[in-house]
């Protein structure tokens, strides 16, 4: 089979497991451990030993660091001014993930996509729960929806829209 194809496969099966934890998490304001940590593995194993990376085996490591360690960071300090978390960490090994598939290079643009999205869908969200503002709210599903944007269009943010916006 010819390495495009192959390529398009892993994408489309990473796509299907984000699609899927974008599903569980929305219905049940968890990302399971045992898609997430295996996900984080297989996303290392992949740019280590294949010939068709997505990202060097460096990058990788330091996106899967940077991804868990950023959203750690946003929620203890949330957790110090609050005395509750504000994000679960089911999000971080999220962000991980994509970290190990995409590289540390795309975590600025799925941040930035995953927020963007975010507002929108919690304005709906908030107007559909009836403006309740102590509800805990999903943030995995809008991580899954960037990771697949940078998936799909690597460096859409600073190619595309960045140079519009300045």
């Amino acid at each position: 089979m010819e390495a495009s194809a192959n390529i398009w496969i892993v994408k489309g099966l990473l796509i299907l497991i984000l699609l899927y934890l974008a599903y569980v998490d929305w219905r049940t304001l968890r990302l399971p451990n045992a898609i997430t940590f295996p996900l984080i593995f297989l996303g290392l194993a992949f740019n280590a030993a294949s010939d068709l990376r997505l990202t060097t085996p460096g990058s990788a490591i330091i996106g899967v660091l940077l991804g868990y360690s950023s959203l750690w960071a946003l929620n203890a300090s949330y957790r110090l001014l609050k005395n509750r978390n504000g994000i679960g960490m089911g999000d971080a090994k999220l962000l991980a993930a994509l970290g190990a598939w995409l590289g540390w290079g795309t975590l600025p643009s799925i941040l930035l996509i995953a927020s963007a999205t975010g507002i929108i869908g919690g304005i709906i969200w908030l107007k559909w729960r009836g403006h309740q503002l102590q509800q805990a709210f999903p943030f995995g599903p809008f991580l899954a929806i960037a990771g697949i944007i940078e998936l799909l269009w690597p460096q859409l943010i600073p190619i595309l829209i960045l140079p519009k916006l300045i």
